[in-house]
């Protein structure tokens, strides 16, 4: 048994973190402790019955982010269990907890970039799903601010959406008690990877790619040579944390792909008898209908397009998801009817209402199906202003304590690069790196 004395700082004597610079890691995560308890109320070291149940709503964002017991890394929570006998105890001994070992999960790990507005598709398409997948796997998610410079930022613009988006993955629902959450660029071991990868990639392999062909031919003479190096980094972010599974949309497929030839070539020039880098396989998102665009049912919704009524972004306001739903492309025929092909934008409104009624496409198909498109419209804005409002009204919480946020992502980063750090000094063995002398 291994038990952590937090707030009096005395780890325990069997452990790693009692030495060195892992006591100076000891002391960043006791540092978080105090921050989560004054955050929460816990102003003094009693615990009394008033700010005992505040506690325990919250007990579950508070993790200790990485400990070595035996060669073995665990993770661990503090529970409602902690919080057991009188009314008034000791918070030290609130915070001894026993860490056990956990059953190996598959590992997950996903970014969205920072840059435009996250919209409903982003979220049935992407964080919804992260959600669903939190107790089944170990799932790392990241905002991927370096993917976002391929293209022309506002400095203050940029910072400003990084924080948004982190602030989006916990108000959908992400915990980071059951998921590491953190910023690409936090953890410098992504860059180091992109190169080392760099020199082991074809050119044509990248020459390939269909979405640089795409956005190559948007920007004309300013393409930029990170632009084409872009899936590059995308597989230095999957292969980094050995991931088992990505979660890819049809458009992505071609991008996971090239992660897996580039894990295949690098552990066939560098690998011998082992794997080096894991080769990650598809996790195809089950049932999931794809959103496409307000103004064109044939495309995707999609955050680079530059007209704002093609998508209803997350943080829309009440009155502006009303204007774009009631401007939004409809045909002529009668009756609310599911048909991809003949009627895309009526298909693609109904599979939204479904998705945000939590009901199957037959279902809504049949309740709708006498409406006109007024009646249609109005339940549609219902239900998408109804679904949106407590993600909102989190979302804006959130921003407001950017301590709070920061101090999550800061944890995330910790544990992400602690991860990325046993991969590194691997591959850099394997390619002949002297390493750091002490």
């Amino acid at each position: 048994m291994l038990y952590w004395k937090s707030l009096c700082k005395i780890p325990c004597s069997n452990c790693i973190w009692n030495t060195g610079k892992n006591h100076k890691r000891f002391e960043s995560f006791v540092h978080s402790l105090s921050f989560v308890s004054s955050y929460h109320g816990l102003s003094s070291t009693k615990l009394t019955t008033s700010n005992k149940s505040n506690l325990v709503g919250h007990l579950s964002l508070h993790w200790k982010r990485c400990v070595r017991v035996n060669g073995s890394f665990h993770r661990k929570r503090y529970t409602a269990a902690s919080i057991q006998g009188d009314s008034t105890m000791n918070y030290s001994s609130l915070v001894e907890q026993q860490v056990t070992q956990s059953p190996k999960k598959l590992r997950i790990v996903s970014g969205v970039q920072p840059t435009g507005y996250l919209h409903i598709g982003n979220y049935l398409g992407a964080l919804h799903q992260w959600v669903l997948h939190q107790e089944q796997y170990e799932n790392l998610f990241f905002v991927v601010d370096l993917h976002a410079i391929t293209v022309p930022q506002d400095p203050k613009g940029l910072a400003d959406a990084t924080l948004s988006a982190a602030a989006l993955f916990l108000a959908c629902g992400i915990d980071p008690s059951k998921s590491t959450i953190f910023i690409q660029s936090h953890v410098k071991a992504h860059v180091e990877l992109c190169w080392l990868l760099n020199c082991v990639t074809p050119v044509n392999w990248l020459e390939k790619m269909i979405q640089f062909k795409e956005k190559a031919r948007k920007q004309g003479e300013n393409v930029s040579v990170g632009l084409f190096d872009y899936p590059v980094l995308m597989a230095s972010d999957v292969l980094l944390y050995q991931a088992d599974l990505v979660p890819v949309g049809e458009d992505q497929q071609q991008h996971l792909e090239l992660v897996r030839s580039i894990s295949k070539r690098f552990n066939s020039l560098y690998g011998k008898k082992k794997k080096v880098l894991k080769e990650p396989k598809p996790l195809i998102q089950g049932n999931t209908s794809r959103i496409m665009a307000l103004d064109d049912g044939t495309c995707k919704m999609s955050k680079s397009s530059s007209n704002d009524m093609s998508r209803i972004n997350l943080l829309d306001p009440p009155h502006v998801i009303k204007r774009k739903i009631q401007r939004c492309k409809t045909d002529s025929f009668m009756g609310i009817v599911s048909d991809p092909v003949g009627r895309p934008e009526c298909t693609n409104l109904l599979n939204i209402y479904a998705a945000f009624t939590n009901q199957s496409l037959t279902k809504v198909e049949a309740e709708c199906r006498e409406m006109s498109w007024g009646q249609f419209k109005g339940v549609l804005t219902d239900a998408v202003t109804t679904f949106l409002d407590p993600i909102q009204k989190k979302y804006y919480q959130l921003r407001e304590d950017e301590d709070f946020l920061k101090q999550v992502l800061k944890n995330g980063s910790e544990y992400a690069s602690s991860i990325a750090q046993v991969t590194m000094q691997q591959v850099k063995d394997c390619m002949g790196f002297i390493r750091t002398m002490d």
